[in-house]
């Protein structure tokens, strides 16, 4: 993460003001994501819940942050863990954003994780197809958690007709070409 030179997204359930270690030292993730700011590199965080207490003063103290360096987009039913980098490589897991998960923790307080790293294209572009799907707000629509999400990234769906909505059966998948 620390050397994109494009992109950061980011997907999780749970964000906390979490340490990380670089070059034997431990410092917050939100210093790491002003620098990659700094250099022009987009940042992007979705997540379910608030983040905890600690990480939103400090984001609040970031000015380079707060102007759109990291930008949040809140939705409830977030629940896949992903760090995507440049497009190009891949974190699937079950960690969440914070100490216990990803980031420095003592050894008796980590979680027990499982998730893997990949650089094969097709999974990146699903999980993109996914991430940019919520991100958008696309799937907000007829989401039934709409009357509890503190912040709705998309509008309302219309009343459905008889006919309409989801079928059955059918994946959601993103299309390739030539296949």
């Amino acid at each position: 993460m620390a050397g994109a030179r494009e992109s950061v997204w980011i997907a999780t359930a749970n964000v906390k003001a979490m340490m990380i270690e670089q070059g034997g030292k431990f410092s917050p993730v939100l210093g790491l994501f002003r620098t990659l700011a700094r250099r022009g590199v987009e940042l992007r965080l979705l997540h379910a819940e608030l983040p905890s207490r600690p990480f939103r003063a400090a984001f609040d103290r970031s000015t380079t942050l707060v102007r759109g360096g990291l930008q949040l987009k809140i939705c409830p039913r977030v629940h896949f863990k992903c760090v995507r980098v440049d497009g190009a490589w891949l974190y699937l897991g079950s960690a969440n954003l914070t100490g216990a998960g990803l980031g420095a923790k003592h050894p008796d307080g980590r979680n027990f994780e499982l998730g893997w790293v990949t650089e094969d294209f097709d999974t990146i572009d699903r999980v993109t197809a996914l991430y940019e799907s919520v991100w958008s707000g696309a799937e907000c629509g007829r989401c039934r958690l709409r009357s509890v999400c503190p912040d709705p990234i998309g509008p309302a769906a219309p009343r459905a007709r008889k006919g309409d909505g989801v079928r059955l059966g059918q994946a959601r998948r993103l299309r390739r070409h030539g296949r």
